[in-house]
C-alpha cells in the first residue's frame, strides 16, 4: 500500500515550497517490524521548533536534502525531544512497530532507550554510506523505499520475530495497557517475572510497565486528534487513570506540556507540537 499527497499553503502564495509527503506499508515479515517507511519533503513555513512526544517506537531518519547529511536512529523515549524543522528538508525515514528494530540491532533494544545514534555508530562508516549512496542513485520515492527494504532484511542480525512471550505481551498491552501486569504476563507464559522483564527490555526497550504508560499516554492523544473541546476528565477515566492528578502527572512527565498546552500548540502530525521561542 503507498500513499502520497502534495500540499501547497495558500497562506503562501506562489512563492510557497511545496509540502510532499508518501508512505510505503512493507509486506510480511517485515511489516511485524516495521509500520512504515514515509519520505517528507518541505515544511509550511521557514523554519520551525518541535517537541516530538514519546510513542515508545523507535524511528530512523535519512535527511536527503541538498547541503544537508545525516542519518541516524532514535531509541524508544519517554521523554519529548526537540526538532528543528525547515522548508528544506528532504527527509526519508522508518517508523518501527514497537519493539520493531530489534532484529537489526547487535545488542538490546534497551540500550537505546532515550539515545539517537548515527547509523555510521550502529551499522559501520562502510554499510551506512553504500546505504545512502543507493538512496541517491534511486530516481523516485517509491525505489528509494524498495531500498531500504531489501537493506533492513540484509542487515537483519537477527531472526524476524520476538519471543512468544513478548509477541503476547505486546498485543495484551496494546488491547488494554493497564489490563495485565508483568507478573501476570510472566506466569502465563512460565517464565519468571524478571526474566520476562529482562526480554522485555531487550526486545521493546522499555520495561513493561513503563511501555505500558506511554502507551496509555499515546493512547490518549490518538482518542483527542481533531478535537477542539476535549473532556479531560472523561478522556482520564476511560484512558485507565486512576484520578485527573494521576492523569496530568503522566501527560506532563511524557510530553513537558500541559493537556491544555497540547491542544495550543499541536501540529498536523499528532506527536508534534509547536516550541514557542
Amino acid at each position: 500500500m503507498e500513499s502520497a499527497r502534495e500540499i501547497v499553503d495558500p497562506g503562501q502564495g506562489e512563492a510557497a515550497l511545496p509540502v510532499f509527503s508518501q508512505y510505503y506499508i512493507p509486506e510480511k515479515p517485515l511489516s511485524e517490524f516495521v509500520g512504515l517507511f514515509w519520505y517528507w519533503r518541505g515544511h509550511h513555513v521557514p523554519y520551525s521548533k518541535e517537541r516530538v512526544l514519546p510513542m515508545g517506537t523507535a524511528e530512523l531518519v535519512i535527511s536527503l536534502g541538498r547541503g544537508t547529511s545525516g542519518a541516524g536512529i532514535s531509541g524508544p523515549q519517554s521523554k519529548s525531544v526537540i526538532i528543528q524543522r525547515t522548508s528544506h528538508d528532504e527527509l526519508l525515514g522508518i517508523h518501527f512497530n514497537p519493539g520493531g528494530a530489534f532484529p537489526f540491532l547487535g545488542f538490546p533494544f534497551g540500550n537505546l532507550r532515550g539515545l539517537h545514534i548515527s547509523l555510521s555508530d550502529l551499522w559501520g562508516e562502510g554499510s551506512t554510506a553504500q546505504l545512502l549512496c543507493l538512496l541517491h542513485e534511486a530516481t523516485t520515492v517509491e525505489m528509494k523505499f524498495r531500498v531500504l527494504e531489501k537493506w533492513l532484511m540484509w542487515i537483519a542480525c537477527r531472526p524476524l520475530k520476538h519471543h512468544p512471550a513478548v509477541s503476547f505481551a505486546i498485543r495484551e498491552f496494546q488491547r488494554d495497557p493497564g489490563l495485565l501486569s508483568s507478573a501476570a504476563v510472566a506466569e502465563k507464559a512460565n517464565l519468571s517475572q524478571r526474566r520476562f522483564i529482562q526480554l522485555f527490555r531487550d526486545e521493546v526497550g522499555l520495561t513493561p510497565k513503563l511501555f505500558c504508560r506511554v502507551l496509555r499516554f499515546r493512547n490518549v492523544i490518538g482518542r483527542i486528534q481533531g478535537l477542539r473541546d476535549v473532556d479531560w476528565v472523561d478522556i482520564a477515566l476511560s484512558s485507565g487513570y486512576f484520578d485527573q492528578s494521576h492523569f496530568n502527572h503522566d501527560f506532563r512527565e511524557f510530553s513537558g506540556l500541559t493537556p491544555t498546552g497540547y491542544l495550543e500548540l499541536r501540529t498536523e502530525h499528532p506527536s508534534h507540537v509547536l516550541v514557542r521561542e
